[in-house]
């Protein structure tokens, strides 16, 4: 999970992507792996299937927008950057019938998706690499459509990652990409990078063309409750009190960051 109040315990505990590195998220997706209970929570707050194991916050109306955004041609290509346990891109290639390139720099989290992707899309049409959001180790054009869930304040700084999407797609692909930007940008509460995110500036200098960046409060609505729920909840397990964790910080200061869905075309 990654809300960004204080960035969420997959990554804000530490004070950039960085410092906790590649172990710790193996650490961290290794406790979810082992708790039914936190993906049920995650799942029914959302509206998610739970067998699909999702990480980060985006509901499941959520995914169909990201779906729809994207105009993926049947049989192209779809990157999944900071994939994550790849549930998100593995549904949007099962119903687009496309394939799947995820790429994530956590080795456990990569060997989940490799599971989840064997029950849910054919044999051979999905592979997960190593990468990070500014250098995914993939050749230049090869995309008709990247998808970036709740991850792209990770790099530093945010139009690095921007650009190395442009550089992997094609032209008149498209980029869908869902995080949080500062409600207010001089508000303190909210965590350097997600200050430095500005969508509407930093597409535009990335290249993209088409750009479009909306709020969506029903999103932050979601999570809110998704927080309520993991905090009512019994902490029997590392991923649970994890959650909870990442609750009690998201809600302190809940009114400090909006939730936005970008889209964009390389030209």
């Amino acid at each position: 999970m990654t809300s960004e109040n204080t960035a969420g315990p997959t990554r804000g505990e530490a004070s950039s992507t960085a410092a906790r590195g590649a172990a710790y998220f193996d650490q961290w997706y290794a406790d979810m792996a082992a708790s039914p209970a936190r993906d049920a929570i995650v799942a029914r707050a959302l509206g998610l299937p739970p067998q699909l194991q999702f990480a980060s916050a985006l509901t499941w109306q959520a995914l169909a927008d990201v779906t729809e955004a994207l105009r993926l041609p049947p049989d192209g290509l779809l990157l999944d950057i900071a994939c994550g346990r790849g549930g998100y891109g593995i549904e949007v290639a099962h119903r687009r019938g496309t394939r799947l390139i995820g790429v994530d720099f956590s080795a456990v989290a990569l060997e989940q998706a490799r599971s989840i992707a064997a029950s849910r899309l054919q044999h051979g049409r999905a592979e997960f690499r190593i990468g990070t959001l500014v250098a995914s180790g993939l050749e230049s054009g090869i995309a008709d459509g990247i998808m970036c869930v709740d991850a792209v304040q990770f790099a530093e700084p945010p139009l690095h990652a921007l650009t190395e999407f442009r550089r992997l797609l094609m032209p008149g692909g498209r980029l869908a990409l869902t995080c949080w930007e500062p409600a207010d940008p001089t508000d303190e509460r909210v965590l350097p990078r997600i200050r430095a995110v500005a969508l509407r500036r930093d597409l535009p200098a990335a290249g993209f063309v088409d750009v479009e960046v909306h709020d969506r409060p029903e999103w932050r609505a979601a999570e809110r409750a998704l927080w309520e729920e993991a905090l009512a909840a019994d902490p029997s397990d590392p991923a649970v009190e994890s959650l909870q964790a990442e609750g009690r910080r998201s809600l302190e200061a809940f009114d400090s960051l909006r939730r936005v869905f970008a889209t964009a075309t390389a030209p």
